[in-house]
């Protein structure tokens, strides 16, 4: 009986320890926003001409770089923009908000942080891989000075899945702001 526990113990270990070690899945390639399927999106995604994420992935690391085409006015709900900071336009923004440009958000792949200046700011990046292998969840939290000298912090989830086909991504997004928690559901096809 004792080395019966003993053997399963040994396989749960074994088992939970290739689970740990799991690549993430492959989420390269160039996205395109389906604002049909999408939920939450800001006043200025839904009045962009085309939304895309172009992400390059490899084995250490992965970089989202969002790029809006056309649309503006102001913001709503749909979280902050790529580089994490809160935009003046609001939403997934542009890469533009009160820090200006934002560049493309790269996290490292083996759980260690990323971190970084943005502006007035700095960022610390964190990406974490689902027990179940097939969720990316890339936590992004930005804390910098407004421009009457105040700290702010604004934090973000995006949580990756791919389709079983390969060919939808979808993003389930909640984010905290000055403004408020935001929540988003970003439908991308490739």
């Amino acid at each position: 009986m004792r080395k019966l526990f003993y053997a399963f113990g040994l396989t749960s270990a074994l088992v939970f320890a290739l689970a740990a070690h799991a690549a993430a899945p492959n989420f390269a390639g160039t996205w395109t926003l389906d604002k049909s399927k999408s939920q939450g999106l800001s006043q200025r995604v839904q009045n962009a001409e085309s939304v895309s994420w172009v992400i390059t992935q490899t084995e250490k690391e992965i970089t989202v770089e969002e790029k809006i085409t056309g649309g503006g006015g102001p913001g709503g709900p749909g979280g902050p923009p790529p580089g994490g900071a809160p935009g003046a336009g609001g939403g997934q923004g542009g890469g533009r908000g009160m820090m200006g440009p934002q560049g493309p958000r790269t996290f490292n792949l083996d759980g260690t942080e990323t971190t970084g200046e943005a502006g007035r700011g700095k960022f610390v990046r964190k990406a974490t891989l689902s027990s179940d292998g097939k969720t990316l969840e890339l936590l992004s939290k930005l804390t910098f000075q407004n421009m009457e000298g105040n700290e702010i912090t604004t934090t973000s989830s995006d949580k990756l899945s791919l389709s079983a086909d390969g060919k939808v991504l979808t993003v389930v997004r909640h984010a905290e702001t000055p403004r408020g928690a935001q929540d988003s559901t970003l439908v991308f096809n490739k």
